[in-house]
């Protein structure tokens, strides 16, 4: 078998591979036209990274964690995380500098691991990362209303949440104005979209180290005992909780055919925008347990709570913007994501090559973001945060399973191919990432379980019935 030639297997074509020795000299062969525009640097990209691992884990989630589950220790909580999703992280870099293409987990599933694989994790990716982009908007919308109010500001009730959320409630319509935007910037031109996001990440990033300066000044180093509270247990649970805080990077990595040189700049863009990232977590769960004893931090807003407390208040108004700001970046970062995989398989012929249409001019696929867009948007504004919050999460962690799974195959299977990072401790360090992601999805809800079930079986009939046959692979292949 040549290396030009597609992979085939005795299973009717369900486990075919993409042949890694073409796929960096495909081009748009779904869309019809151009393919999508290389013009992100390194920092861009880091930038998009940062924006999505930085968020309301430090904004909302850390205040949370250290109040109910581990106290001071949500500091080891954040490390422990840390450290597993480096495991997770590493291999995204290796295959990032190896397979320069759109799609993240589903593309470097398909190349290792076959089709069936690749189309599972793309297909539950669509419906993660859409439901992410409404939680954090339905999260942004709590934030906003609270600054309303607090100016004396008072809103119509039918706007102001979800069907159920409150009496007279109707829609969240911020969140869906929320959604709709971030879709608009995304259509603007990736390179336009992403100098508004390395605007933005700059600002939030701001606010993070005023908070850890101005703080540093109001520890109390009494507050830190007792430091495990909750024991050595609490931590992990913390670790099992604040870990979707500390993702981000594989939404980013998605955008792997916009990078002017790809296979050097994502590797690191994904390293660095973890390593910053962890950084800030760091400094800023050390400030916040120190400004205040864990029994007395507000779990919905941390920082500004604790600011209010030691007198700082204006600061405090402040960091309620920072975090709606900061918040606003993940938003652009997974939709980002989800738009890029379904590009993705849409190219790949698993879905219609329509959804694959690139914009002539500002050379993104318009169509699927507009979608994502108002499907996000109707998520956010018809459904409560906690229904909505139970999409997300599974497809996430099965794609971290996958890709580092995935590495050590091709480690093995292609020891020579050429890599422009290769990813240390082989095969150890891509385990811990398997069993890490493994661990947390144990803790997951049965109704988390139920969704993903019934989003499989649909999948599953999507693919029997239109993509096994309509795949790229399966047309050269004459199935």
């Amino acid at each position: 078998m040549t290396s030009g030639q597609p992979v085939s297997d005795g299973g009717g074509g369900l486990l075919r591979r993409k042949p890694i020795d073409e796929i960096t000299d495909e081009t748009d062969t779904g869309g019809g036209g151009a393919g999508l525009a290389r013009s992100l640097g390194l920092w861009q990209l880091t930038a998009i990274g940062v924006g999505g691992i930085i968020g309301a884990g430090i904004f909302a989630l850390a205040g949370a964690v250290a109040n109910q589950t581990a106290g001071p220790a949500v500091l080891f909580s954040f490390l422990i995380a840390g450290v597993a999703s480096a495991a997770a992280a590493l291999s995204y870099a290796e295959f990032a500098g190896m397979i320069p293409r759109a799609g993240s987990a589903y593309t470097y599933g398909y190349v290792v691991l076959g089709e069936l694989v690749a189309w599972f994790i793309g297909w539950d990716l669509l419906l993660e990362y859409t439901a992410i982009v409404a939680v954090v908007a339905i999260g942004i919308s709590g934030y906003f209303g609270f600054l309303v109010g607090q100016i004396g500001i008072e809103l119509p009730a039918w706007m102001l949440g979800a069907p159920g959320t409150g009496e007279g409630r109707v829609v969240d319509l911020f969140a869906v104005l929320l959604c709709l935007l971030i879709a608009f910037l995304l259509n603007l031109g990736i390179k336009s979209a992403a100098r508004f996001e390395t605007f933005v990440v700059v600002l939030k990033v701001a606010v993070v180290l005023l908070v850890v300066l101005v703080g540093f000044f109001y520890i109390d180093t009494a507050n830190y005992t007792p430091f495990f509270p909750f024991g050595v247990t609490g931590a992990l649970t913390g670790a099992a909780t604040v870990f979707f805080a500390v993702f981000g990077y594989d939404a980013m990595s998605t955008a792997a055919e916009e990078s002017r040189d790809a296979t050097r700049h994502m590797p690191r863009a994904i390293l660095y925008s973890l390593g910053i990232s962890m950084v800030l977590y760091v400094l800023a769960t050390l400030v916040l347990t120190g400004m205040q004893h864990y029994t007395e931090i507000d779990p919905e807003s941390g920082f500004s709570s604790a600011f209010a407390s030691v007198g700082l208040s204006g600061l405090a108004s402040v960091i309620a913007v920072g975090a709606i700001v900061g918040i606003l970046t993940v938003m652009f970062t997974f939709m980002l994501g989800v738009t890029r995989v379904w590009y993705a398989m849409s190219r790949d012929g698993l879905l219609p090559a329509w959804f694959a249409k690139v914009h002539p001019v500002r050379r993104v696929p318009s169509r699927v973001t507009w979608i994502v867009g108002v499907a996000s948007a109707v998520i956010a504004g018809f459904l409560p945060i906690r229904e909505a919050a139970e999409l997300t999460n599974i497809g996430i962690l099965l794609a971290f399973v996958v890709v580092c799974i995935a590495v050590i195959v091709l480690r093995y299977r292609r020891p020579d191919a050429p890599r422009t990072f290769r990813l240390p401790g082989m095969p150890l360090v891509p385990a811990i990432g398997v069993i890490f992601s493994v661990w947390l999805i144990t803790f997951l809800a049965p109704e988390t379980w139920l969704r993903f079930a019934v989003w499989f079986l649909l999948g599953l009939l999507i693919y029997f019935a239109y993509s096994r046959r309509h795949s790229l692979l399966a047309r050269r292949n004459g199935r």
